[in-house]
């Protein structure tokens, strides 16, 4: 069964994921090697895109960016203006 992808529209995950990385100091290199040794295949040009939001996001990978970021779904999912 192939994984479920998340898309981003109204709800900007890539800029939340952006204000949550840069509020934990972490650099976009940081955060993929992190993303990486938690079992996420994201790779530091995979997370500029899902930044940019260009890129859909797998379900597999929201949860290692909650995890590695120590957020909330909620957070992540939070609609920006």
């Amino acid at each position: 069964m192939e994984e479920q992808k998340v898309k981003q529209d109204q709800i900007k995950i890539g800029a939340n994921i952006r204000r949550i990385r840069k509020a934990r100091g972490l650099g976009q290199t940081e955060l993929s090697s992190k993303l990486q040794l938690a079992g996420a295949d994201v790779t530091r040009e995979a997370l500029v895109k899902m930044e940019r939001g260009i890129q859909h996001i797998s379900a597999s990978q929201l949860r290692a960016l909650r995890d590695v970021l120590s957020t909330t779904y909620e957070e992540l999912l939070k609609e920006t203006p």
